[in-house]
């Protein structure tokens, strides 16, 4: 068997947000947003993914939404790429769906309660080491809460470290499936113990996928791959630049002024080269020892 990656925006809406789903998503939410615990007994999924309806742009970041039995609505993305104040994105589009609830004369005891959940494939919170966190609105000293209006919990996938076989609770087992899902050959069976998870691990099977889907999955993926590499790319140009200006200044405090072509020596100089320049320029003691070294290291 060969399963797909849950972490395409194709395959999350299949596997969670189709109109079959709807026990899948309630085992996955009650694992993660509920701590485990049986609270959603149903729901009803908005706009449901409609196989043979494909968008070639995303025109809204809400991979999953429903509506729940207790009358909250949940919003769940899941998110490969870290992007420019993508921190603030999440806010703005929890309170853009909470507002967007009331039609023009509806009084504001119609609103229900939002909750954000952004699966993200990256570390988004350095200064703590949980994996699942939930924010949100308290007093600032007594913390007690404003309204359990708004919500906001994020997963981090990197930060899930357990084996196969050190899988105890449900939230552990949902989130080895969005993790480890295309390293199985098999359905394993302490994930196959769980109906649902064994039911998304179907639908992730590639053998039961169309052509169209593949086709699809494949210039997703593809995609995917292209913006982590411009993203790569730039933030080594960014990093390598800030090494260049960082050399440049200390040559022309030691040195004086750069020749051109010097500095154009230098600017072409790889990351790993630039390291290891900004170690040693202390140990040149003249302009003509710096020429030297990068005719050598050139």
């Amino acid at each position: 068997m060969k399963f797909i990656s849950p972490k395409t925006d194709f395959a999350f809406k299949k596997i969670f947000g189709s109109i079959h789903s709807q026990n899948i998503l309630i085992s996955f939410l009650n694992a993660i947003v509920y701590n485990n615990q049986n609270i959603i007994q149903s729901l009803k999924i908005i706009n449901p993914y409609n196989p043979g309806v494909t968008n070639t742009m995303k025109d809204t970041y809400f991979d999953v939404k429903a509506v729940l039995d207790n009358g909250s609505t949940v919003i769940i993305e899941m998110q490969v790429l870290n992007v420019e104040d993508f921190e603030k994105r999440v806010i703005y589009n929890l309170a853009k769906a909470y507002g967007n609830q009331l039609d023009a004369g509806q009084g504001y005891m119609m609103l229900q309660p939002f909750i954000a959940l952004t699966i993200a494939d990256f570390v988004l919170f350095e200064k703590t080491e949980k994996m699942i966190t939930k924010f949100g609105l308290k007093e600032e000293t007594e913390l007690f809460n404003y309204q359990d209006e708004l919500t906001l919990m994020f997963v981090e996938l990197p930060k899930f470290k357990k084996e196969l076989s050190a899988l105890e609770t449900l939230s552990d087992k949902w989130i080895y499936f969005l993790s480890s899902a295309p390293n199985l050959e098999v359905i394993p069976e302490s994930l196959e113990s769980v109906s649902e998870i064994q039911a998304a691990l179907n639908i992730a099977n590639k053998a039961n996928l169309s052509n169209e889907e593949l086709e699809e999955l494949e210039q997703e993926e593809k995609s995917i791959r292209d913006k982590k590499g411009q993203i790569s790319l730039a933030r080594r140009e960014g990093e390598e630049s800030g090494i260049v200006k960082q050399i440049l200044r200390q040559i022309r405090r030691q040195f004086g002024e750069i020749a051109p072509e010097v500095q154009t020596q230098i600017e072409e100089l790889s990351l790993e080269k630039l390291d290891i320049l900004g170690e040693e320029i202390f140990d040149l003691a003249t302009m003509a020892d710096l020429e030297n070294w990068l005719g050598n290291n050139g």
